[in-house]
């Protein structure tokens, strides 16, 4: 591994974040999965659920969308809601789904600098009835369009981008949101990794 390759790993280690998730329930196009994935690695979250109850779990990510991203992250994949349900209660102190509704609060009034899992649903009904009901919260994208929704992948990224700001802000990212032994431990894995691999 050059030195090069050694200083970016350790770069990026330093400036993942323990305390924000993203999860996709049901999200049926691959592509649209692996989007999110590339975002989630641009602002440093190192772990994501994928959540599949009513669509087979997938088989692979949309390679060319990802640009290898699921390399880099953490990627827990879930059949049951209720087990996905209760490993995000037991790690974060708010759950938070996005949904079009009268109780829904603007992305730019929510604090995501509290330990946060976002939820995404499928491209066509978005978040279930069911982890709505379990959920801390829903909040929305504001958009003054014609059309009141964004693609799954457009919308995660927004909303991630929302929390790095705020978390920058914060001084989040001025040191690892990771404990120490998880940072070794991805050290070591990434360490395996081609120095050529993007």
């Amino acid at each position: 591994m050059t030195n090069e390759r050694r200083s970016r790993i350790e770069a990026v280690l330093q400036r993942r974040q323990s305390n924000l998730t993203v999860v996709l329930e049901n999200v049926f196009d691959p592509h649209n999965v692996s989007a999110v994935m590339r975002s989630c690695d641009a602002v440093g979250v190192q772990e994501i659920y994928v959540l599949n109850t009513k669509i087979p779990p997938h088989k692979k990510w949309g390679f060319r969308s990802s640009s290898s991203a699921y390399k880099w992250l953490t990627v827990h994949q879930f059949t049951d809601a209720a087990a996905c349900f209760a490993e995000l209660r037991s790690r974060y102190t708010r759950i938070l789904t996005t949904h079009l509704s009268s109780d829904a609060v603007s992305l730019y009034d929510t604090d995501l600098t509290v330990a946060t899992a976002l939820v995404f649903g499928n491209e066509h009904g978005g978040v279930s009835e069911e982890f709505r009901a379990l959920a801390d919260g829903n909040f929305i994208i504001p958009q003054v369009g014609m059309i009141q929704s964004l693609n799954i992948s457009v919308a995660c990224a927004v909303s991630l981008y929302e929390a790095f700001r705020q978390k920058t802000a914060a001084g989040h990212y001025n040191q690892s949101g990771l404990h120490s032994q998880l940072q070794e431990s991805l050290a070591q894995q990434w360490g395996l990794h081609d120095e050529n691999t993007d």
